[in-house]
C-alpha cells in the first residue's frame, strides 16, 4: 500500500512548484488523471476486503480531496496572476498623444458637386434629378435626334438587352433627359440645373466609362443667348473664385439646341499647370446653346410663347481644372492616399457667403 502522507507530501510541493496553469494541469493529471496516483489507489479498493475498505477508504477519499482543493486554489491564484499581466500588457496611457489615424474626407467631385450647386443655387436655380437608367425618348428622341443619327453613335452609349416589348433601355449618357423630365412635369417659367452621374464606354486620361454632368436648363419669356453668356461668364468667375476672367463663344452643333456654341476660358498653360483668368491660351469648359424649337414642343411648351436656354459641363473635369487633378482616371481608383490628398473637410460645406473652396 502506498503511503499516504509522502503521496500527499509530493502532489503538495508539485502544485506548490506549478508556476503556471500548464505546468498545475500536468500536476492534476498525474494525480487524479486517468492512469493518476490517486485514481489508482481509488480503484484498488475494490481489491480490498471489507475491513480494509472501512479503514482506507475514508483515508483515500480525503487525500483525493485535499489534493483536489489544492489544485482548485492554486489555479485560480495562477488564473488571477496571468490576467493582471494581461491587463498591465494592454493599459493605455491616457497622457500619452493619440496615435496618428486615418481621416475621412469629402470626395473631390463630390466637392466639386456642391460648389457648382452652391453657385447656381445663389442665381436662382432649383435642383432636379432623375433616374440613371432611361428609356431612347428621354435620353435621345425628346431631344432632337432622329433614329439613326449619327450622333447617337457618338454617346458610346451602354445599351441593355430589350425588354419583352422590344425597347432597348440604357444607361443615360447625360443629364438633360431630366431637362426633358422637367419641362413635361412643371409649367414654365422654369430655371433648373440636373446633377448626376452619367455613363458612356470610354476610358483613357480624360475620359471615365462613369463620370459626373451638371446641366442647366431656363425656360421663360423673351430669353436670347445675351441671357445665357451672363449667366456662364458670372458662373465661371464665382466658381474659379476671380474676376479676370475672359470667355469666348464658338459655334458648335448640338441637336438639342440652335444656336449651339462652345465655351472657352481664357488662361495659362505655363509651368504644367492651367490658371485661369490670365495668359493667351484658350480652353473648352462647356457646351451651351438655346433650346431647339423641337425640343420644346416634344415637352408640350410653345415655342412661340416661351424661349430658353440650355448648358451643360463636366463635374469631374472642372475638378481637375481647379484643383490640379492630372488624371481623370485617379478619382475613381479608391486609393486613400490620393483622396488624402485632395479630399475635402466634410465640416466645411460650399457656400458664397464664406467661399466656395
Amino acid at each position: 500500500m502506498t503511503d499516504l502522507n509522502a503521496l500527499e507530501a509530493e502532489l503538495t510541493q508539485a502544485i506548490a512548484a506549478a508556476n503556471d496553469v500548464a505546468a498545475l494541469e500536468a500536476v492534476r493529471v498525474a494525480a487524479l488523471g486517468k492512469q493518476g496516483s490517486i485514481s489508482g489507489l481509488l480503484k484498488s479498493m475494490g481489491a480490498m476486503s471489507p475491513d480494509e475498505r472501512r479503514e482506507k477508504g475514508p483515508l483515500i477519499n480525503g487525500l483525493r480531496d485535499r489534493i483536489s482543493a489544492a489544485l482548485n486554489a492554486k489555479k485560480a491564484g495562477l488564473e488571477a496572476v496571468e490576467l493582471e499581466a494581461r491587463l498591465l500588457a494592454g493599459r493605455v496611457d491616457l497622457s500619452l498623444p493619440a496615435p496618428p489615424r486615418r481621416k475621412g474626407a469629402v470626395h473631390p467631385t463630390m466637392q466639386v458637386m456642391d460648389e457648382l450647386i452652391a453657385v447656381f443655387a445663389e442665381m436662382g436655380f432649383a435642383v432636379a434629378e432623375g433616374p440613371d437608367i432611361e428609356d431612347d425618348w428621354h435620353n435621345f428622341t425628346a431631344l432632337n435626334f432622329p433614329p439613326k443619327h449619327p450622333a447617337r453613335e457618338m454617346h458610346d452609349t451602354f445599351f441593355f438587352k430589350p425588354g419583352a416589348d422590344g425597347e432597348r433601355r440604357l444607361l443615360r449618357t447625360h443629364t438633360s433627359p431630366v431637362q426633358v423630365r422637367t419641362m413635361q412635369s412643371q409649367e414654365p417659367p422654369i430655371r433648373i440645373v440636373a446633377p448626376g452621374r452619367v455613363f458612356r464606354c470610354d476610358s483613357d486620361q480624360t475620359h471615365t466609362p462613369m463620370f459626373h454632368q451638371i446641366e442647366g436648363l431656363v425656360i421663360d419669356k423673351g430669353i436670347h443667348m445675351g441671357h445665357l453668356k451672363w449667366t456662364l461668364e458670372t458662373f465661371v468667375a464665382r466658381f474659379f473664385e476671380t474676376d479676370a476672367v475672359t470667355t469666348r463663344f464658338r459655334p458648335h452643333h448640338f441637336p438639342f439646341t440652335e444656336p449651339s456654341a462652345e465655351m472657352d476660358v481664357r488662361c495659362d498653360r505655363s509651368g504644367g499647370e492651367v490658371k485661369i483668368g490670365q495668359g493667351d491660351d484658350w480652353l473648352e469648359i462647356l457646351g451651351c446653346g438655346m433650346v431647339h424649337p423641337n425640343v420644346l414642343r416634344q415637352c408640350g411648351i410653345d415655342p412661340d410663347v416661351w424661349q430658353g436656354f440650355a448648358f451643360g459641363l463636366g463635374v469631374d473635369r472642372m475638378g481637375m481644372l481647379k484643383y490640379g487633378m492630372p488624371d481623370l482616371r485617379d478619382m475613381f481608383a479608391s486609393d486613400v492616399r490620393w483622396l488624402e490628398h485632395y479630399g475635402f473637410s466634410a465640416t466645411q460645406a460650399p457656400n458664397p457667403a464664406s467661399g466656395l473652396s
